[in-house]
């Protein structure tokens, strides 16, 4: 079973960035600035019920790690990034943790979602951010 200690401080730094650098993308797909609180509280939720709840230790020591890893003024663009740093994640894990693979998509897409959900229902450019997550851990569509 795999754990915070089996990876280096940047290898670390990828997966926590990748889990919540994915909700961060999906709530700049629509950009309405009221919905940022509600989609920020959906996270934090998320996070809080993988902490206590997560199928792997890797996954709840992931969900358990303070902060998003980004700045106060991360900007959309800067944001995308996240895209390249999920690929990496899976590269990572499947070198040194591959049966933390599957857990690792599932975790990033579930943030995913349900900030996508927060506010309203998930709307076409959320689905979209969504889509292009989804290509980015090498999930396929469900």
């Amino acid at each position: 079973m795999a754990g915070k200690g089996d990876f280096t401080e940047d290898e670390w730094t990828t997966l926590h960035k990748g889990v919540t650098g994915a909700g961060m993308l999906v709530s700049t797909g629509h950009k309405d600035f009221t919905d940022s609180f509600g989609e920020a509280s959906a996270m934090a939720k998320e996070l809080v019920e993988q902490r206590q709840h997560g199928s792997t230790e890797l996954l709840r020591e992931l969900a358990g790690t303070r902060g998003t890893g980004f700045g106060a003024f991360t900007s959309p663009s800067e944001l995308k990034e996240t895209l390249a740093e999920l690929s990496e994640a899976v590269t990572i894990l499947s070198s040194k943790a591959p049966d933390e693979v599957e857990p690792y998509r599932a975790l990033v897409l579930d943030v995913a979602q349900r900030v996508a959900e927060a506010k309203g229902g998930v709307r076409a450019e959320e689905e979209a951010v969504i889509e292009q997550i989804r290509d980015a851990v090498g999930a396929s569509a469900t």
